[in-house]
């Protein structure tokens, strides 16, 4: 039997990276997804090929109207909710000097506002579940000292991993359990300017033992754990999924 055969779920950030190749795991192992995103030839894309074990869910996750008209479409229980929508801005954050307002709201806008109003609204259709299990897509800038140079990004995440643990709390007692994946460096549309100069890329690449970039497959496994029964005892808690990075 499939790990999530009869389970459904909306995964936030659907159309690219590390949600898009969740969304196929997800659908492969028999879930039901839902695809959150902005409107665009990408989540138009995944969405035709998921075909019947997919809904496209159309919206900006910065927008409370836009979030909550998604969840309304969904209009169901969710087995569970994957947040992974998020922003860098690798040629204006840094030093928190040197950031200005503008990238500092723009980053908060999409990576923690994001979250909470994505979460806000699938908590109905979580707690209306069986048993359901958020998940949020943390980072290790949020963690350790790879976030220097990285303020309103590593801020952001380490702000979402808080939110995370506190619905933990809040939420147990309506059999709801919210983890956290933390990816290493994995070669996203996210990153890809940062792998396209070769000292960066090589950087990057000494900070994970393991001795590659990751890839979003390499994160699939957890977050289908996650999402399955098999971590019905699990909550609060942070896997991190990263080459080794957050051992340095």
């Amino acid at each position: 039997m499939s790990r999530l055969s009869g389970k459904s779920g909306v995964v936030t950030g659907a159309a690219g990276g590390i949600g898009a190749a969740a969304c196929r795991a997800f659908a492969a192992e028999g879930a039901f997804v839902g695809l959150l995103d902005r409107p665009g030839p990408g989540l138009d894309k995944l969405a035709a090929e998921l075909g019947d074990r997919a809904i496209a869910l159309p919206a900006d996750v910065t927008s409370e109207p836009e979030v909550s008209a998604a969840f309304g479409t969904w209009g169901r229980p969710a087995d569970f909710v994957y947040v992974c929508a998020g922003q860098q801005l690798h040629d204006v954050d840094g030093p928190i000097g040197d950031v200005t307002l503008e990238t500092w709201d723009s980053t908060i806008a999409v990576n923690l506002t994001g979250a909470f109003l994505c979460v806000k609204h699938a908590i109905g259709a979580l707690c209306a579940a069986p048993a359901g299990s958020l998940i949020l897509c943390g980072s290790p800038t949020g963690l350790t000292m790879s976030g220097a140079g990285n303020t309103a990004y590593g801020a952001s995440k380490a702000g979402m991993m808080a939110l995370a643990r506190i619905v933990a709390a809040d939420y147990a007692d309506r059999n709801v359990r919210a983890n956290i994946i933390v990816p290493g460096t994995t070669r996203t549309p996210l990153i890809e300017p940062l792998l396209a100069d070769d000292d960066i890329h090589a950087a990057l690449l000494a900070g994970a033992p393991i001795g590659r970039i990751g890839t979003p497959d390499d994160l699939i496994g957890i977050a289908v754990f996650l999402a399955s029964d098999e971590s019905r005892y699990a909550t609060g808690a942070t896997f991190p999924v990263d080459g080794g990075l957050t051992i340095r």
